[in-house]
């Protein structure tokens, strides 16, 4: 997630956002991409009757959320989507992070998938709110591409982000100074800010976020951890169920919730 100079607070960094979706955001080209905490929409009665506990105009995935300290470990893997041409600029992303459920903190790494210029654009990045994202220029990200990333406390303040192209045998660790409450942790499909507005949502079609762990364990996902997509009054991305062992979904562009993938 890109957001805003770190010399800025995390307060004034949520504070800039809007909640609507903007219908044609600038490219990202222009440098003006980000990555916002997640922003809290009432679940409608679809969400609701379907089991999901919470709903957001710029999130959709699997979150856990607990004390401050809780969480010091995350990992995840997803397959890049492929996106869909759209009229007018659209955006992604898959990542996996600790924090901005319920605050203005988030440290994360994942891949960005978007739709501007007439053409389909992908990276790999990783980020700190609210210094701005860094994309990782050593790392050829393609559609279909199996990607593994981690998160981990090491101590004393600091933290190593590691993200891995599989297919491409692309890898990126960094170690970096995060002072979060590290009280969440997610696996999540963003449609990123654009400007101080939310992106429209990309046509990502489906991936698939399997396997996961936090604190080095299962993380034991339960559908109220799920949490849907809703823009311009319309859901647009949906996760499945978690899969029989409780550490990983598929996720859907749409109302439609995919079947879960095999354990």
């Amino acid at each position: 997630m890109k957001s805003l100079p770190y010399a800025m607070s995390s307060a004034l960094a949520v504070g800039c956002l809007l909640l609507a979706p903007m219908a044609n955001p600038a490219s990202a080209s222009s440098g003006a991409v980000t990555h916002a905490p997640r922003i809290k929409l009432k679940p409608s009665k679809t969400t609701t009757a379907s089991g999901y506990g919470w709903a957001s105009s710029n999130w959709s995935g699997y979150a856990l959320s607990g004390s401050a300290g809780q969480y010091n470990n995350i990992t995840g893997s997803w397959i890049v989507p492929a996106v869909q041409p759209s009229k007018s600029p659209s955006y992604s992303s898959s990542w996996i992070g600790i924090d901005g459920f319920n605050n203005s903190n988030l440290i994360q790494t994942g891949t960005e998938q978007d739709y501007y210029n007439g053409s389909a654009h992908y990276d790999a990045w990783w980020e700190i709110l609210p210094a701005a994202e860094t994309v990782i220029t050593n790392m050829t990200v393609k559609p279909g591409d199996h990607m593994t990333a981690a998160i981990k406390n090491d101590g004393n303040g600091n933290w190593t982000i590691t993200i891995n192209d599989v297919t491409q045998n692309e890898t990126f660790t960094t170690t970096q100074a995060y002072a979060g409450p590290a009280e969440s942790a997610e696996w999540i499909q963003e449609a990123p800010t654009i400007g101080g507005h939310v992106a429209t949502l990309a046509n990502y079609g489906q991936t698939t976020f399997d396997p996961g762990t936090v604190n080095g364990a299962n993380p034991g996902l339960v559908i109220a951890d799920g949490g849907v997509m809703v823009q311009h009054r319309k859901q647009v991305s949906t996760p499945s169920a978690p899969d029989s062992d409780t550490d990983g979904f598929n996720i859907a562009y749409g109302p439609t919730a995919p079947v879960a993938p095999a354990s």
